[in-house]
């Protein structure tokens, strides 16, 4: 595959040809890009009330911010930079807000925990010179979780989960404490609150819901100031209706060019099928960058571009480290 971005590299003569898709996220948004820069760029009602924290920031400031944001436990702690929930922690108390505070060497983000009950993800895409955008992916995406029983413990569940004993080893480390625990019958056990693949969530696909006014909602969104034209977007809501009717829901985060359309996992596509739906959305990456480059939108330099991923990958390589340490 990696030909056909080397393609779209000598047509647009800038390796970083992508930068100017997303032209207010840092990079286009493929990634690196502060959360906070996304959130700035949002009308405050679409997400969470959200703060942040400086790593040598004092706790009793802290304390002074949840409430002046009036977020309450429990509520979710994220890096200011970073992804695929890494370091993605649900707080509860006090105690475990400052074992957080302690062990994390970067800035953070402090998050209301949501309680509408489904959270979807968006694929957006809108041409500059369009009003209209498309809709390419929709997905219903459930975190890794088991249902109790009453007769088997929390580590039999994962075992028999289809996705939980691949990730048996991360698990125990994060749920040591009840892992020889028999979970009561109905219980929900969330084993992890980032709906992410790569983290064992599941997706279903909602394409047959895709239509004009789930698509209105995000051409209103992302014509709002933020000149948001390629990405995805992670949603909680109520229900599927009352997104289509703009109410009930609130915007989690949204991720620029470096989006995956991960709508191909579990939901049917063969390889060949997966390969076509990359190579539509990098002709389309490729087409915006293009367009906002003819606008004077210029592609970062190469040094620039060099030096920004290799920092970024390295922050990634750190924090993988310390969320296993963390667990």
């Amino acid at each position: 595959m990696a030909i056909f971005w080397v393609w779209y590299m000598i047509k647009s003569r800038a390796v970083w040809f992508f930068t100017p898709s997303n032209p207010k996220l840092t990079f286009g948004g493929m990634e690196g890009e502060p959360k906070k820069e996304m959130y700035a760029l949002l009308p405050k009602e679409l997400y969470p009330p959200t703060f942040t924290v400086l790593p040598k920031e004092n706790l009793k400031h802290i304390q002074q911010k949840l409430s002046l944001h009036q977020i309450k436990y429990p509520f979710i702690v994220k890096p200011e930079v970073g992804g695929q929930g890494i370091l993605l922690r649900k707080i509860n108390n006090d105690y475990e807000l400052q074992q957080y505070h302690a062990n994390m060497p970067w800035e953070y983000i402090v998050q209301q925990l949501v309680a509408y009950p489904m959270e979807v993800s968006v694929f957006y895409i809108r041409h500059p010179k369009d009003k209209k955008g498309n809709i390419t992916g929709f997905l219903h995406k459930i975190p890794l979780q088991v249902i109790g029983n009453g007769v088997d413990t929390l580590e039999a569940l994962i075992q028999k989960h289809p996705k939980g004993d691949k990730f048996t080893a991360a698990l125990f480390d994060k749920h040591k404490e009840r892992w020889a625990e028999v979970i009561p019958a109905s219980e929900k056990y969330m084993l992890s609150y980032a709906a992410n693949h790569n983290r064992g969530a599941q997706f279903i696909d909602l394409k047959n819901e895709i239509d004009n006014n789930l698509v209105s909602v995000f051409d209103e969104i992302s014509s709002c100031g933020n000149d948001f034209y390629y990405g995805r977007y992670d949603i909680m809501c109520t229900n599927i209706q009352d997104l289509k009717a703009r109410k009930n829901f609130t915007i989690l985060e949204y991720n620029g060019c470096g989006a995956e359309p991960n709508h191909f996992y579990d939901t049917g596509y063969t390889l060949i099928g997966a390969y076509k739906e990359i190579l539509k959305h990098w002709k389309a990456l490729y087409q915006i960058s293009n367009y906002n480059k003819k606008l004077g939108i210029k592609p970062w330099a190469f040094t620039t571009g060099k030096s920004f991923l290799i920092n970024s990958r390295r922050l990634t390589t750190a924090m993988k480290a310390v969320d296993v340490e963390m667990a």
